[in-house]
């Protein structure tokens, strides 16, 4: 038997099932731009990861410094870091070759016997004309000679000391403690004795010349006659190296002019190899400690660092590792 329902019935189911599956549609459609959404978002995010990935920064920073290296290596200066030198790019002379000195890599020292041979090339040939005010006696015991030789070499020069005690000023044999003597006793007199010309002191030249030890090598073995053309005066002399071409210091350095107590033979290159080392530890007499203390700081600062990377990885693994998992809720809410 059939049995007549109200209308507001029919009305209610029809309004409820059209509430549901809108609700299910609308569930779909969002399910679908979520599942878009994260498609993009995984594609970008492995993007990212790549950008940010430990290998992709040290791949970038090994070739950056390594072209930065290579630049300079061909060229020997960077177009964007400037450079500060005794001498203007105008005033320099041909640019001395590169020569392979002993000491030029991270872990070498002086040639020390050579600095001892420098030394007495300097003290027969380069002291007569040449000062050396920041270099004590006491300085070349240890590098060069002991202090027995030192203090033998010291006392065969008068220092002007004093008052004593009637107020008068004396001579006295030099100390250990004493400065190497310069050969004027006022710039005047020096400038007096070399035609006009000072002869620089011999101290931190080897700084502060563009070139270093190898200008300074390349000029005591550059002298020769000058080309067809070049005009020079009679107390001038033509050395390529030198900026202008024109010194008015003369050749120094001959064949056989120095007789070495260890007998190396004593050839102009010899010669002026070894007074460059002595000048290079004269501007530089930290050169081995200051070596030897960067190893040390090698050493200890890449164990501090392999320290340092294991104990990150340890205290930050926990919050590295752990997954956060959000679950959608699934119950569709009823109307």
């Amino acid at each position: 038997m059939l049995s007549r329902l109200p209308a507001g019935v029919l009305k209610n189911a029809s309004s409820t099932l059209g509430t549901r599956s809108t609700t299910v549609a609308n569930v779909a459609r969002a399910g679908l731009r979520v599942r878009h959404a994260s498609t993009k978002s995984s594609v970008s995010s492995a993007f990212e990861s790549l950008l940010n990935s430990r290998a992709t920064l040290a791949g970038a920073t090994v070739a950056a410094v390594g072209s930065v290296a290579w630049y300079a290596h061909l060229y020997g200066t960077l177009p964007f870091i400037g450079e500060v030198h005794a001498n203007s790019p105008a005033e320099d002379g041909l640019h001395p070759p590169h020569y392979p000195w002993s000491h030029q890599g991270l872990l070498d020292t002086f040639d020390h016997t050579s600095i001892r041979r420098g030394y007495q090339v300097y003290r027969e040939v380069c002291a007569a004309c040449h000062s050396l005010d920041r270099i004590a006696w006491r300085n070349l015991v240890g590098v060069s000679h002991t202090a027995d030789e030192v203090k033998a070499m010291a006392e065969e020069i008068e220092y002007e000391d004093g008052p004593d005690d009637q107020g008068e000023m004396f001579q006295r044999p030099g100390k250990l403690s004493d400065y190497m003597p310069p050969p004027y006793p006022n710039e005047e007199a020096a400038r007096a004795t070399n035609s006009g010309a000072l002869p620089p002191d011999l101290s931190l030249i080897v700084k502060a010349r563009h070139g270093g030890p190898d200008y300074i090598y390349a000029l005591l073995t550059g002298y020769c006659d000058p080309p067809a053309g070049f005009e020079i005066r009679d107390d001038m002399n033509y050395n390529p190296y030198f900026p202008g071409n024109a010194i008015s210091m003369a050749r120094v350095l001959f064949d056989g002019l120095v007789e070495y107590e260890d007998g190396t033979p004593s050839t102009t290159s010899q010669m002026a190899k070894d007074v460059v080392t002595f000048l290079h530890w004269a501007s530089e007499p930290e050169h081995d400690e200051r070596k030897k203390i960067g190893l040390k700081a090698v050493i200890l600062f890449s164990a501090l660092t392999a320290i340092s990377l294991y104990v990150k990885r340890h205290k930050w693994s926990y919050i590295k590792t752990r997954k956060i998992v959000y679950t959608p809720p699934t119950d569709i809410k009823k109307h």
